[in-house]
């Protein structure tokens, strides 16, 4: 190979490779200046629309090899799998379901994947033992938990998560005229919630076109209560003492 061809294949790596970065950057590093009135209108998939986003979320989720994460009704598998290949052998994902069925389908269909670990959920908790777990991941399944009881969840999810672990949710954003249905939670209810438990939201982002909104959620731990300034020494203003009065002749 010439020294020009090596030059040529170079640059065809680098073009590709910023193809690449665009494509996964999505939504975080793009501005919020919105141009066109339409940018934000749905266009996804009808269930899933933001599963054409997944680069983007698995860059959200950044895992690394030999992580655990656990994927809370984690369905027909869909981002377990993705989880998994990044995790590698070393990690895990926990695929958890409530529904014996569901379990039993997600065991067969990874039954050649050893870091995937189906397994029969509680609907009050995640039935992982503490600090077990990197990533806690809701796909569309944050709804799901008990009303009057996710508050309760989500304080219960701080001995499951790693000190230095989050929580990543994706929720339909509804009850506000946008998302339809009763299938989503409004923002700033799950913003309130995971306030309450302990949970500090690092990041939450609106995905263009689905209607669907992720939050990354890390333990309120991290966030220690600013040191208290030290108390202004009051300077004494001198005082200017009046003239003594001169004696009269």
């Amino acid at each position: 190979m010439t020294r020009i061809h090596r030059c040529l294949v170079v640059l065809m790596f680098v073009a590709l490779a910023g193809v690449c970065v665009e494509r996964i950057a999505a939504e975080s590093d793009k501005s919020t200046r919105i141009s066109d009135p339409k940018a934000h209108r749905r266009v996804g998939a009808k269930r899933y629309p933001y599963r054409t986003k997944s680069d983007y979320v698995l860059k959200e989720l950044d895992l690394k090899p030999g992580d655990t994460a656990v994927d809370i009704g984690a369905g027909d598998g869909f981002w377990t799998e993705k989880m998994a290949r990044v995790v590698g052998a070393e990690g895990a994902v926990h695929a958890a379901e409530v529904s014996q069925k569901m379990v039993d389908r997600l065991k067969k269909k990874y039954a050649s994947t050893p870091q995937i670990k189906p397994y029969l959920c509680k609907t009050d908790s995640t039935g992982l033992g503490p600090d077990s777990c990197d990533v806690v991941f809701f796909s569309q399944a944050y709804h799901h938990l008990t009303k009057g009881k996710r508050v309760d969840y989500l304080k219960g999810l701080r001995t499951v998560v790693k000190p230095t672990g989050r929580v990543v949710i994706i929720e339909k954003y509804t009850e506000n005229g946008m998302g339809a249905g009763t299938h989503g939670t409004l923002l700033s209810r799950l913003i309130s919630q995971a306030e309450q438990a302990g949970w500090v939201p690092v990041r939450v982002e609106l995905m263009t076109g689905t209607y669907h909104y992720i939050a990354i959620l890390a333990q309120k731990d991290l966030f220690p209560p600013e040191p208290k300034p030290k108390p202004r020494k009051r300077t004494k203003t001198p005082t200017t003492k009046p003239a003594a009065k001169s004696a009269g002749k």
